[in-house]
């Protein structure tokens, strides 16, 4: 934790989401490793130059917006998905709005990288900062979706740990984080000065080829890894007796990307095992597995086996290609510290993120499919062009026009997403509230506020969503409490 000094300049170096230790500016402050220096806006240079020491101090506040837009649209997703399925992930192949919250956490992270390590002093001490920053935010997620925390609705708590969950969300991004973070740590020829387009290629191109081998093995794995046929144990908990049944599963394919038989699910169960996977599964919600899809809901009378199999959706394998979007993040960030002007920055940002989505529609057609769950590099494609998008529309409203007051809300959220994560994202603080009610758990705070809202919208879901969007405003302007009392939480 850390607190502003009258000028702004934190004392310490403050972490954006999720972990990390950049403080989001642009311009140079002594021994600040988070920020960089941009020539005056109305300055446009023709090639890449090293940037200017002699401006003051100043946020990339566009950084903070995008971090806080992201958090506040794991909110939205997360409550209203079931009542709105245009919002909710896609149960299976597909992109919706919520399919866009995880790219968007790990594109961000790559950028605060790109600001952070643009210049290290002592590469050993660097790496073990990483490590530790991983491990970190590798338990912190461990203990928030690792099944400890059985969140809002339900008041109960603690977790068997033969059926612990090992992977998730925080745990996804600090796999991301360390592999970017290493990168740009050991294969960046610090040696070159960047002075041209070909100077840039030469600097990064070594951590260029390892994240196509990150790419590379991905591909091999999900299209040439053989998947036998498997079988798993079912426990009816509602039925009499706790009966298990076992479920067989026909596979014997290489290359399918079809929930039952991948090679993303197949090596979640050989090295996680299925007790350790996620239990609810998209895939339930597909019109194989629900008679309400896109819902949830119950079985058709000749769904398959394999709709009751446990799947990860933040699994090892759909990880590798998941950190390829914090390296995509990663040359964004490159170019605010070597570009000098607005004008060049948002013009490489639309240029990067229109090829990337053309690319992305391009493979679809050629038959890779969009799918959160399996993170394809259609999928990855499509989400990292948007937020390159995001960021350069923020970056110019927000830091170019100064704009700032219509997004001041989604900035405070973004300057203490942590925080504003595992509070609210994760149900911490609901469940708590819920806690504390009158004769019957039914009977809370929280419950009767949303009770409150359906009534006065007259409509289930439309009260839902005032209720959330609500939920929303609280938080940012919590967040902007502790941003006026100059309080960060570092991880």
């Amino acid at each position: 934790m850390s607190r502003q000094v009258d000028d702004g300049v934190a004392e310490e170096e403050r972490t954006p989401l999720l972990g990390h230790d950049s403080d989001s500016s642009i311009l140079i402050v002594h021994q600040n490793e988070a920020t960089i220096s941009p020539l005056p806006s109305n300055h446009v240079h023709t090639d890449i130059s090293l940037p200017s020491h002699s401006v003051p101090n100043q946020r990339l506040a566009s950084l903070d917006v995008f971090r806080g837009l992201t958090v506040a649209l794991m909110i939205l997703v997360d409550n209203v998905g079931r009542d709105f399925p245009s919002l909710n992930h896609s149960p299976w192949f597909g992109v919706t709005l919520a399919d866009f919250v995880m790219p968007f956490f790990l594109f961000v992270v790559g950028v605060s990288i790109g600001l952070v390590f643009k210049k290290v002093s002592s590469k050993s001490n660097a790496t073990k900062k990483v490590i530790w920053r991983t491990i970190k935010l590798f338990l912190l997620g461990l203990l928030l979706q690792g099944g400890y925390f059985h969140g809002r609705g339900n008041l109960t708590y603690g977790v068997d740990l033969s059926k612990i969950r090992w992977l998730g969300v925080l745990q996804r991004i600090s796999i991301g984080y360390f592999f970017a973070s290493i990168s740009e740590i050991w294969l960046v020829n610090n040696n070159i000065l960047v002075d041209s387009l070909a100077a840039f290629v030469r600097k990064y191109s070594i951590q260029w080829m390892f994240s196509i081998i990150l790419c590379s093995v991905y591909l091999c794995l999900l299209y040439g890894l053989y998947v036998p046929n498997w079988k798993f144990t079912h426990s009816d908990l509602l039925g009499s007796g706790h009966s298990s049944t076992i479920w067989n599963v026909h596979c014997e394919v290489r290359g399918s990307l079809e929930p039952p038989c991948n090679a993303v699910g197949f090596i979640d169960r050989l090295i996680l095992g299925e007790d350790h996977m996620y239990q609810r599964p998209v895939y339930r919600r597909t019109k194989e597995c629900s008679l309400k899809s896109p819902d949830y809901g119950p079985l058709p009378p000749d769904s398959p086996g394999w709709c009751l199999a446990p799947f990860d959706p933040e699994g090892i394998l759909s990880s590798l290609m998941a950190a390829i979007t914090c390296f995509v993040g990663l040359q964004y960030g490159h170019i605010i510290v070597l570009l000098q002007g607005h004008k060049q920055r948002v013009l490489l940002w639309s240029v990067f993120s229109f090829s990337l989505l053309l690319i992305g529609f391009i493979l679809e057609i050629f038959g890779i499919p969009l799918s959160k769950a399996l993170y394809t590099l259609s999928y990855m494609c499509i989400t990292a062009g948007a937020s390159g998008l995001v960021l350069a529309v923020f970056y110019y409203i927000v830091d170019i026009e100064h704009l700032r007051k219509p997004t001041v809300i989604l900035q405070w959220m973004g300057m203490n997403a942590l925080v504003v994560y595992a509070l609210a994202a994760c149900d911490i603080f609901p469940a708590v509230i819920q806690g504390f009610y009158w004769r019957s758990p039914e009977n809370n705070l929280v419950d009767a506020s949303e009770a409150l809202m359906q009534t006065i919208f007259h409509s289930e879901k439309w009260g839902t969503l005032a209720f959330v969007i609500v939920e929303i405003l609280f938080w940012g302007l919590f967040a902007g409490l502790l941003h006026k009392k100059g309080i960060y939480i570092k991880l």
